[in-house]
């Protein structure tokens, strides 16, 4: 085998090689890419989260401090409601980590 064909043979070979890790690079990227997308999505649902158990806990403040009631009905519209929120923005929070473990 002549240097000139040594040479073609090594560059080809590389080429593939580099074809191959460019592929991989892309799919790793693109892998990467979606789990940032899923884990900004836990995280916007955990804000909403936060903002209804704030809703919650100020509703009480003034049933307690305002209203001068001394307990809480779990079944009054405004508690329920937002209990209601709160569980099933949890689930998509939970349906999101099983989403994000399994990639």
């Amino acid at each position: 085998m002549t240097f000139s064909e040594r040479m073609k043979e090594l560059f080809e070979h590389g080429w593939t090689i580099s074809k191959d890790l460019a592929a991989k690079a892309s799919e790793k990227a693109q892998d990467m890419s979606e789990k940032g997308i899923i884990k900004w999505d836990i995280k916007q649902l955990e804000s909403q989260a936060q903002k209804l158990i704030t809703r919650l806990g100020n509703k009480a403040y003034i049933a307690f401090t305002e209203q001068n009631q001394t307990t809480l009905e779990r079944d009054s519209l405004e508690i329920r409601i937002t209990l209601e929120e709160i569980a099933t923005i949890k689930e998509q929070i939970e349906k999101k980590e099983r989403e994000l473990k399994n990639r």
